[in-house]
């Protein structure tokens, strides 16, 4: 109990910054901003830039699924498992685009925590509440602690 209330206060002081030092290289490129945080949710903010951006100069559905695993992954972390926790799947649709400029916010629900296996879902909406994509995924504990990787 301790460690989760360990790792969910370290989140909930990045509230309202810039999620660009974090141990996901990946998901320091994509330079989010964390807006909420609690047990079993969380939501990001980020901007399409032109790097994350297909040849029809809108946002890559490989960036989308990035951006939903990348928020499940710091929101599995946050439930104060003592191991490391990795993805099994990850299932995407895609349901409408995002322009190069604009704001998206990424959320990601807790819908079932197990033993060994937790399950999420994951929306990508626009600031007018357009869904752009929906996920789901699951996270297996492994046998690495997470205290062995220095968390």
């Amino acid at each position: 109990m301790e460690n989760q209330n360990q790792q969910l206060a370290q989140f909930k002081e990045l509230i309202g910054k810039k999620l660009d030092k974090m141990p996901s290289m990946a998901g320091n490129w994509l330079g989010g901003t964390l807006l909420e945080i609690e047990k079993g949710f969380i939501k990001v903010s980020y901007t399409v830039s032109p790097a994350m951006c297909n040849p029809a100069k809108i946002l890559h559905g490989g960036v989308a699924s990035l951006m939903m695993d990348d928020v499940i992954g710091m929101a599995n972390f946050a439930t104060g498992s003592e191991f490391l926790m990795t993805s099994i799947n990850l299932n995407v649709d895609f349901l409408s685009s995002a322009q190069i400029g604009e704001k998206l916010e990424v959320s990601a629900k807790l819908v079932r925590s197990g033993a060994n296996l937790n399950h999420w879902d994951a929306v990508i909406t626009k600031d007018s509440g357009k869904l752009v994509a929906k996920a789901s995924s699951n996270m297996i504990k492994t046998h690495i602690k997470l205290s062995e990787l220095g968390f």
